[in-house]
Order: C-alpha cells, then structure tokens, then sequence
C-alpha cells in the first residue's frame, strides 16, 4: 500500500513526462566542482566559480514567489541554490519554474544545476542557478531531519533498524556517517601502504574451502553440486596463506572476509573483514614491535594523533604496548595463579567464580573462559597478552624455554581482543599431533574444534621457514579509531532479522464486518491495515475521521452512516 506522498510522486513523474522531461535520462551530465571545492575554495579565488556545474540531491527548499532557495547535497558536502524565474526562463514561458521547479520537484529528487557562486546578503556561500536538469526523480520520500537555526540536528534519523537496514537511508540524512566509512578505508590504505612498502605481496585465498581451518570456530556449511562435495565458508585464511610461505613468498597478507555461524551482539557479525599477514624468518616478538607501528600509524591516519578517545577512554597507541602472559593476567585480577593447574582444578575455580562451563572443555578452554570472565574489560590500554596453553593454540610453535606453553599473543584493547598473533608451527609431526587433539576435543562435543587438515600438514613436511603470523580485526579496529560501540555502525551493511512485513488485511475480511469496498483504501490510508488495529480505535474519531479523509482526497462517495460505521466494532 502506497502512501499519499508515494501516490502523489508517481503522479509528479507522470506529469513530468507529459511535458516532455525524462525523469531518468541516461546521458552523462558533466561536473566540474564540488561543494567542498567550493566553500574552501571560493572566498580566494573568485574568479574560478563563474561557470559551474554540479550535480547532487534536494534536501530543502524555500519558495517564494519569483526566486527560491534550496539546498544541494553531493558527496562531500551541502550548499545552497539560487533559483530565479526570469533567469530560469527568459522568454515568456515560465514552465520550467512555475510548474517544473516549484511544482514537480521533491526533497531527495536528484538535479544537476549550472550557474556561478555568489554569496548572499547574509554571507552564506550559494550557487546563482542558470539552468537545472532533472537527473533521477525520487519516488520515496526521505525521513524529516529537524534543525536548528545553526543548522544543528535535533531530531534526526536514529532508530538503529531503520539506519542499519536502509543504509542508503542513513547517508543521505546523516551525512557524518560517511566519515566512519571514510576512516575504515584510510586504515585499510594505510596497513596497505606499510606492506606493501615492506615488499610484501597482497594476494586472494578461496572462500569456499572443504576444510574449516585456521581459526576454533563454527563454519558455515554448503553443497557444491557439481563436485558432489560439502565446503565450509572460511572462518579463517590462515593454512592457505602459509602454504603461500611454503612456496617461496618471503612476506604475505590479505583483507579478506571471513565467515562464522556463531552469535550476534555489539562485537560480532558472522561476516567480518580480518587482515592477515605472515611474514618468514621472523617470530612473534617481532611481530609484537611492527604491530605497535601498525596500530601508531593507523591512529595518526585516522584521527591525527596517537591519542584516540573511546568512549569514555583515552587511548594511547603510541607503542610500547603492555606486555603480560595469560597467567600473570589472570593472577593480577584474580589472586590464582593458574599456570600447571590440572583441568579439576581449573572446573573448580570456574565453579567458585560463576563461570559457565561445560564437559566439552578442555584446560585450555577453561583457561580461556576464567580470562574472558576475570580479565578482559580490564584491558584498556593496548595490552599484549602472551604464551598461552599449548591446548589453547593449534597452530603454534611451542615455547622456546616456557614447557607447555606457545609463542603467541592477542592485542587487546578497551577490554577487546585486536589482534591475534603466533610464531607459526612449522614442525609437522607436532602439527599432526595438534590436529589429533582437535579432533579429541570435537569428539567431547567441542563445535569449534579444528579440523585434520591433510593438504596442509603435507605442505609442512616440505618445509616452512621460521615465519610469524597475525590477524587483525578490521572492525573492531574501526570500531576503536572511530569511537563506536556496536560492530553494525561501521559495517555498511550488517546482517540483520528478516525484515517483518506489515500485516494487510484482505478486502473480503473487511467487507465481512461491514465496510463498503469504496471505504476499504481510505481506512487504509488512515493507518488501518487489519481489522484488529481498526478495532481498537475509537468508532466516534473513525467516523469523524471519514468525512475529514473525504474533504482530503477529494472524493465522490457518500460518508457511511453513523450507526453503520458503529456496526464494524461490534
């Protein structure tokens, strides 16, 4: 069901092609300046700005009589428009103001305008219009944004499910969304231009692969049906890009999209964006060093400092980073020393603490969850936690003097985990025997269990160099450098319930109580979509409301008697 502004746009396009005007017209239209150009530019260089074009959308207007003003909004910014009739139409057909312009144009329709910059009595920077070309006529009107004199935003487009599921929405009416997107790409250049400066080679692994590895998480599973064979969605690109280093690459890494059919809140989508880079001859002390530059870097690119405020945090990303082991963690913000403990033990402390655990759970998990619970928020400032249990760490070469720990670190920050990174396992025999644990551990009932990976462990036994490993994640990068709380505010397009269609009653159920078919699209009109909502109105202001409704359409019906329309409650 059409809204009256929807009917009423669809009749303004119609109109608009009687009179010969394409509300879609397929030629290029050329633009040689943009509103940022021009309110940074203008005041010192005049005479660049006295033959224009630019294109955008109508987010305002003001008619008045013979000139109007309305404003323009491209991709980097609003600015004002100038409208004269006489300058417009200079003959003696007025068409294209009177009618086109005043009549037949809309908030959220796209135009192309030429003319030059002037600015106004009041000093505002505008475009004197000399002529306008309608390039897209908008069918759906835009939400209302309420502002201030100082063109402040006071009521504006903030419900979460409407911003998120109509994101094409969200940066049309509030244009500083932009700016988080904005900033997500500068982080991805940057960490781009710091690789690829290293000599290090950028490069594409598959999505779809028939073994979930890399990573303990919950695949996304499929069917191929020409091969006949299962593949799983990859929660992780990191057995592939090793076997990259096996290959001879000195330095590799991807931004790559990765997949787990796991829970949703404030830090997880089950599709997210991770970088991951490995790098040879190396280990995980030096990966800890260029991962301080890298996130120093990512702070002066994006916000000009190293100094980032997260909600109520200052954050300070100039390295270097705190550095503790699982167990000093654990100890500093509990008082147990968990370091040896057997898995009874570990069962008993998560019992004492409240933590939730299950039968599946090995040390190792248990470990994890004791941090999860205990430690994590506490970690505000950049922290590398380092050496973990060996059960916690598949892939990781074991500790060089620390027995039943492995060389690896998570970067947590404002009590989130970054980063993620490894002196990478490249014995095979130990690799092998990792993957059997795994595969104990899935027996148990452990979901996220890696999987015996055949391809890679015989990639291994032709021999991987001492390489270091990491995966950072994008969002929650941008998240940080963009003062967000929620994953969804800097993902364009976050995954979301199905949409919930609005319940329509049929015709013939409003006719069986009662309502003559002619009156069916106008209770509609006003808002009564089903019976039951029509029901819990008040059957007097309905009544009243039919002769207002008719007065508004201009219709030609008789209003139903009173005592009829009391008979449709009953």
């Amino acid at each position: 069901m059409l809204s009256e502004q929807e009917v009423l746009r669809r009749q303004k396009r119609e109109e608009l092609m009687k009179l010969g005007i394409d509300p879609y017209p397929a030629e290029q239209y050329e633009i040689n300046v943009t509103t940022e150009d021009i309110q940074k530019n203008y005041e010192n260089n005049k005479i660049d700005y006295k033959n224009i074009s630019i294109a955008g959308r109508l987010m305002s207007f003001r008619i008045m009589g013979s000139a109007s003003f309305a404003e323009l909004q491209d991709a980097t910014g609003r600015i004002q428009l100038y409208f004269r009739r006489d300058d417009l139409c200079p003959g003696e057909d007025k068409t294209l103001y009177n009618t086109v312009f005043k009549k037949l144009l809309d908030i959220g329709d796209i135009i192309g305008v030429k003319g030059y910059v002037f600015t106004t009595q009041t000093g505002e920077i505008s475009i004197h219009v000399t002529e306008f070309k309608i390039l897209n006529k908008s069918l759906r009107p835009l939400p209302v944004v309420k502002r201030d004199e100082n063109g402040n935003v006071y009521d504006g487009l903030t419900d979460p499910e409407t911003r998120y599921r109509q994101r094409y929405v969200d940066l049309i009416v509030n244009p500083e969304v932009k700016n988080i997107f904005i900033k997500r790409s500068r982080i991805i250049t940057t960490m781009r231009a710091m690789f690829d400066a290293q000599g290090w080679l950028e490069v594409e692994t598959p999505i779809l692969q028939p073994i979930h590895g890399g990573a303990s998480a919950r695949p996304f599973k499929t069917h191929h049906n020409s091969l006949d064979i299962p593949l799983y969605m990859r929660i992780a690109n990191e057995l592939y890009l090793k076997r990259l280093i096996v290959g001879g690459f000195d330095g590799v890494y991807e931004f790559g999209k990765m997949f787990r059919n796991e829970g949703m809140d404030r830090t997880h989508n089950p599709e997210f964006t991770s970088l991951e880079f490995y790098v040879a001859y190396k280990d995980y002390n030096w990966m800890m060093g260029i991962t301080e530059q890298i996130f120093e870097k990512v702070a002066l690119a994006t916000n000009g400092q190293t100094k980032v405020k997260v909600g109520e945090n200052e954050i300070e990303f100039a390295g270097p980073f705190t550095r503790l082991t699982i167990a000093e963690a654990i100890e500093k913000y509990t008082g147990v020393n968990v370091e040896g403990m057997d898995e009874a033990s570990l069962r008993e402390h998560c019992k004492t603490w409240g933590i939730d655990v299950d039968a599946s759970m090995g040390a190792g998990k248990l470990i994890d969850e004791i941090f999860g619970e205990k430690v994590e928020a506490n970690l505000i400032q950049p922290t590398f936690i380092i050496d973990y249990p060996v059960e916690m760490s598949p892939l990781t070469k074991k500790h060089r003097s620390k027995a039943g720990l492995v060389e690896r670190f998570e970067l947590f920050v404002n009590g989130k985990e970054i980063a993620n990174a490894y002196s990478e396992l490249n014995d095979p025999i130990d690799q092998r025997e990792r993957f059997e644990e795994q595969l104990k551990l899935a027996e148990r009932g452990d979901d996220e269990a890696m999987a015996m990976d055949e391809d890679f462990l015989r990639s291994l036994e032709y021999g991987m160099p001492p390489t270091a490993g990491i995966g950072i994640g994008i969002d929650r990068l941008t998240m940080l450098m963009t003062n967000q709380t929620t994953i969804q505010e800097v993902l364009f397009f976050p995954q979301m319930r199905p949409e919930k269609k609005a319940e329509l009653s049929t015709n013939e159920e409003y006719e069986a109580i009662g309502v003559p078919s002619e009156w069916i699209p106008v209770l509609q009109k006003m808002g009564f979509m089903t019976i039951a909502a029509l029901k819990e109105a008040n059957p007097n202001k309905v009544f009243n409301d039919l002769g207002g409704m008719r007065k508004k359409l201009k219709l030609d019906i008789a209003i139903p008697a009173k005592d009829e329309v009391l008979k449709w409650f009953e």
